[in-house]
Formats: structure tokens, C-alpha cells, sequence
């Protein structure tokens, strides 16, 4: 029996982990392995950490557990039920832990728009994040491939990391006056129709084909994806993402609680707009916050026991 098993060894998993264990809690976190920034060769925008690459600030949060009482393990859970107040947690390999509190840190899927040559860039020349990543493609001709409301938004967001933006407009809505004005004063081009497929020279983006057969240059891309949280084995638990305007995410309060008590989340899992340094500070508030609920549990029941044990004194 552990005080707390968080499912995801990501940053958020991995920041809650060693608050827990600094609070000599008993954890164990399970890993899939599967980050979503994996396929980037380096996270950015994590003071101390910049440029890291995502295997290895893994790495070294792992380490950084090992002077506590926190164990990882690589695997990955398939349900969750919780039954007398424990949690269940089922591992694909047949194995289960249990453990009173759940935290959730299991990020998401982007589901990209389903142009061929797309999916293929993606966390290298393909980036959604340009606080993440725009500095690596400052001043590049960068394409906007538009699939939502959000299209003008990441057009002018991008032009403060270069002058060369084109926003293929693509299924995205048609931009309204005042936004058609707003990309005009910023020089940024607008392209409509439909994109056909990227093109790639040498391992890298070198196009956008429209269906009209036309070729734009280009060397860098950014689109929006749809994010999906990893969450199908919290199903069981009568938890599930909810549908938003750009994907499924969990719902949580201030602390990161969701609807189940006792089941926490953190992250990306919860909040697609964290970073990699915003989503280590959610998952070290998250457990915080589950290290406070068991204290007030451990103070409740402690207080009970001493008032039952406690002699009646006399009065009157």
C-alpha cells in the first residue's frame, strides 16, 4: 500500500513525486513512456535547463527521487477502481497497485490535420508552441497551417519571431475585416484553399502544395492540433476528459482535484497551454495539495482516537 500513485513520469509526475517524497510520503509513479514532446530533440524555456533534451530531463528528475521514497516503474495502467477507499491501479503486464490517492499526469495526443507530409515534422520543423520553439525558427519563412478559429491568432503570434510568415488558410475560418486588416499591417500574407500535402527536401519542410496544384516555400510550419487526454483508464472511475474547442481534457479545480475525490491531475492532462516548466510546477502544486489532504485526514482520525481514549472528567 503507497500513500500516492501517480500515473505519468513526465515533468508534472516527476515535480509531484519528489514533493511527496520531500513530505516522506510513500509513492509510486508509473511511466508508459511515451512523453509528448518526445519527438522534439530539446525542451526550451526551463530556467536551469534550456535546450535540454526530452529523454534526458527524465533522466535527471528521476535521479533526482532517489534519495526518497519514491519508486518508478515503466509500465502502463489499463483501469483504475477504487473500492473501500483505496485505488486500484491495473498495469498492462497483470501486476496492480494500490494506494488511497491517484494523481494524473499522463499529458495528451495531437492529433494533427491529416495532410500527407505533415505528421512527419512533426516536434522538429512542425512546432505548435512558439515560446517553446520560436526561437529556433527566428526569422525562417514560417507557414501557418490553419484548421480553427485560432488560424489569424497563431499568424500574428508567430510574427514577433519573424518577418516571413504565410497563413495558409486552408479549413481554418474565413478572417473577418478587422483580421484581414490586422495581417495586413503586420505583412503577413494570407493564402486560401485547401493544403493538398507538405513537401520535405533532405529531411526537412521546403513547401506547402495547395490543391490547386501551386507550390509556397517554406522552412518552417506551425498548426494547431487537436489534443486528446490520455485518460481512457480513469473510464472505470466514471471519469473522462471534456470536450472543449480545441480537444478532451480533464477537468480540475485550483489544486488540480477532479471530480472523483481522491484523483488528482496535472499537466498537460489538464491544461494544454502548460509548458514543460509550467506543467513541473503544476504537478509539484498538485502534490502539495494531496500531501495536505492526507494530513487533515491523519489529523481527523488522530483527533478521534485521542477524544475516544481521553478519560471523562467529571463536572458539575
Amino acid at each position: 500500500m503507497q500513500d500516492a500513485i501517480i500515473i505519468g513520469g513526465g515533468a508534472a509526475g516527476l515535480s509531484a513525486a519528489l514533493q511527496l517524497g520531500r513530505s516522506r510520503r510513500t509513492v509510486t509513479v508509473v511511466d508508459a513512456g511515451k512523453p509528448r514532446n518526445a519527438p522534439s530533440p530539446a525542451a526550451h524555456g526551463f530556467l536551469t535547463r534550456d535546450g535540454v533534451a526530452p529523454h534526458e530531463l527524465t533522466r535527471l528528475g528521476r535521479a533526482d527521487l532517489e534519495l526518497y521514497d519514491v519508486r518508478v516503474i515503466d509500465g502502463t495502467v489499463v483501469s483504475a477502481e477504487k473500492m473501500d477507499g483505496v485505488f486500484h491501479v491495473a498495469l498492462a503486464d497483470g501486476t496492480s497497485i494500490e494506494a488511497p490517492r491517484l494523481l494524473v499526469t499522463t499529458g495528451v495526443v495531437d492529433e494533427l490535420p491529416a495532410i500527407p507530409g505533415l505528421a512527419e515534422r512533426w516536434g522538429h520543423d512542425l512546432v505548435h508552441c512558439p515560446y517553446c520553439h520560436g526561437w529556433e525558427i527566428r526569422d525562417h519563412a514560417i507557414g501557418v497551417i490553419g484548421s480553427s478559429s485560432m488560424a489569424v491568432h497563431q499568424a500574428l503570434l508567430f510574427r514577433q519571431w519573424s518577418p516571413n510568415i504565410t497563413l495558409f488558410l486552408n479549413s481554418a475560418p474565413e478572417p473577418a475585416a478587422t483580421e484581414r486588416r490586422q495581417l495586413a499591417a503586420r505583412g503577413v500574407r494570407l493564402v486560401e484553399g485547401a493544403v493538398a500535402r507538405i513537401h520535405s527536401t533532405d529531411g526537412a519542410v521546403s513547401g506547402v502544395e495547395l490543391a490547386d496544384g501551386s507550390l509556397h516555400r517554406v522552412d518552417a510550419l506551425t498548426a494547431q492540433s487537436r489534443v486528446v487526454a490520455r485518460a481512457s483508464f480513469l473510464t472505470t472511475l466514471g471519469l473522462a476528459p471534456v470536450p472543449g474547442e480545441f480537444g478532451e481534457l480533464l477537468q480540475v479545480d485550483g489544486n488540480g482535484l477532479t471530480a472523483i475525490p481522491g484523483v488528482w491531475a496535472a499537466g498537460n492532462v489538464a491544461d494544454m497551454r502548460a509548458t514543460v516548466l509550467a506543467a513541473a510546477y503544476a504537478g509539484a502544486m498538485a502534490g502539495v495539495a494531496i500531501n495536505m489532504d492526507m494530513i487533515a485526514a491523519e489529523l481527523a482520525a488522530d483527533v478521534a482516537a485521542f477524544d475516544a481514549a481521553e478519560p471523562l472528567v467529571a463536572t458539575g
